[in-house]
């Protein structure tokens, strides 16, 4: 639930109109009262100053017992804490800590290792000037990782979700947001039903992307906004939730439908073709913070108001929110592209490990090649919300027999696959990767031309060579 690079903000844990303040806006910056301005909102949404197109990729991934596929509790000899402490003796780093208590290490080149709030361990990137040497990055570091999980005994997993655990028998991670989030989540019933599963069990690889000015936001947060569906129709592979499948291809997509759906899946102002930062703004803005962090280093639980009525009346001590506590906020958002001064691309569940590559490799050949981008908004972009949440709801059991609108799913990803392709492709004949990144999405045209997703294929190798058996499945997709 975290992960991507972070803006002017800070780091993901959220360090430094239409749905807006009683008069439709926040009072301009420099006001009077102190309150945040618009252009305090915005700030947190500029583009780098010099033009740039970086690559940044996130992989979550499971510390799990190799006999029986259960994650290990974050306390304990083989525990997360031992592994942290362990890299960050090793490979050196800074602590990031919740309350006195390890929960990630930013390495010396700007990567980062944080927790999620199951034990399940993030790798973020730092940020590549290219494609090939961002994956490259990425698995040298994954290698490096599971080497030293496996001095504790433990296999380092990554996919879709935990497949073996029971929500009821993990252990949380002791961070304080995480408790506030679970009762915040609790509040709403239906609702927030399933965020158990998102918090504790869920994995995915997500993209961080750049944007270079408002037209170019415009043009990359739409088409990504569109294609969202499609990607996670071509990318479901958590098919096992506490060792069984029970029909569903993505356990993680379908658990995100109840996981406070004001904050997540569909971004609504991105569907537009004019869409803007500040129409962003403006849709956050009607929704609640969760938490804030005090300069104790304490999470406290926000008051259940819109964040514009927190910028109008104050916090409960009726003191205003801050530049940080906006920060905050937009790390609260988890919507299929979470808008910041980049674009993280969180739509898709995390593949088996040879596949990983192909995550990024199909959002960086569609968003920055603009014939491409173009072609993508114009096959997607006239899809409407109401498809587009039907699509979401779907999809978890349908896989690319998912129809959005009345399209089916199959070939509106073969056709993203090829424009994908065509971008890479354009990126290979200007120099700025070398010609073996096409061969990242060859994994995606295996997938549409036998029709069996990754999902597809692990539940054929779950009931054939992997014979129901826990270790076996952990051999065979460990990294």
């Amino acid at each position: 639930m975290s992960g991507g690079r972070p803006g002017p903000g800070g780091a993901s844990d959220g360090k430094p109109g239409r749905n807006g303040a009683s008069n439709g806006k926040p009072a301009p910056r420099g006001a009077s009262d102190g309150r945040l301005g618009r252009d305090d909102l915005r700030s947190l949404f500029l583009p780098p100053h010099e033009p740039r197109e970086l690559v940044g990729i996130e992989v979550e991934c499971g510390l799990v017992r190799p006999d029986t596929g259960l994650a290990t509790p974050y306390f304990g000899e083989r525990g997360v804490l031992a592994v942290l402490e362990a890299a960050l003796e090793q490979w050196g780093g800074e602590r990031q800590e919740d309350t006195g208590r390890l929960t990630g290490v930013t390495l010396s080149d700007g990567g980062r290792l944080t927790l999620e709030h199951g034990g399940q361990i993030e790798y973020s990137s730092p940020p590549a000037t290219s494609l090939a040497a961002a994956v490259d990055g990425l698995r040298a570091t994954l290698d490096r990782l599971s080497e030293l999980v496996g001095r504790f005994g433990l296999a380092l997993l990554p996919g879709g979700n935990l497949p073996f655990d029971r929500l009821d028998d993990m252990a949380w991670v002791p961070m304080t947001r995480g408790a506030i989030m679970r009762a915040h989540f609790a509040r709403l019933g239906d609702g927030g039903s399933r965020a158990g599963h998102v918090m504790a069990q869920s994995l995915s690889t997500q993209v961080t992307l750049d944007y270079l000015s408002p037209g170019d936001f415009t043009e990359k947060l739409r088409m990504q906004m569109a294609a969202a569906p499609v990607v996670s129709a071509l990318f479901v592979n958590s098919p096992l939730q506490s060792g069984r499948s029970n029909g569903l291809l993505s356990h993680r997509c379908w658990a995100w439908l109840r996981m406070d759906p004001r904050r997540n899946g569909v971004l609504p102002p991105a569907l537009r073709p004019d869409v803007t930062v500040d129409d962003v703004i403006d849709w956050a803005l009607g929704i609640p913070l969760i938490h804030y962090r005090t300069p104790d280093g304490r999470y406290h639980p926000a008051p259940d108001r819109p964040f514009a009525d927190l910028i109008d009346h104050g916090l409960d001590d009726g003191s205003p929110p801050t530049l940080t506590h906006w920060a905050g906020h937009l790390n609260q958002l988890w919507t299929n592209t979470r808008v910041r001064s980049t674009l993280e691309l969180r739509a898709a569940d995390g593949p088996p490990n040879p596949a990983i590559p192909a995550v990024p490799a199909l959002w960086t050949g569609l968003t920055y090649h603009p014939e491409s981008r173009t072609r993508a908004w114009e096959l997607l972009g006239h899809h409407t919300l109401r498809e587009h949440n039907a699509a979401l709801a779907a999809l978890p059991a349908l896989g690319l027999d998912t129809r959005l609108g009345d399209t089916p799913v199959r070939p509106l990803a073969a056709e993203l696959l090829r424009l994908a392709r065509t971008g890479l492709a354009a990126r290979v004949a200007a120099g700025l990767d070398p010609p073996h990144v096409l061969t990242y999405l060859d994994p995606l045209d295996d997938i549409l031309t036998t029709g069996r997703t990754f999902a597809e294929q692990c539940l054929h190798r779950w009931d054939g060579d992997l014979r129901h058996d826990p270790a076996r499945y952990v051999a065979a997709y460990r990294i």
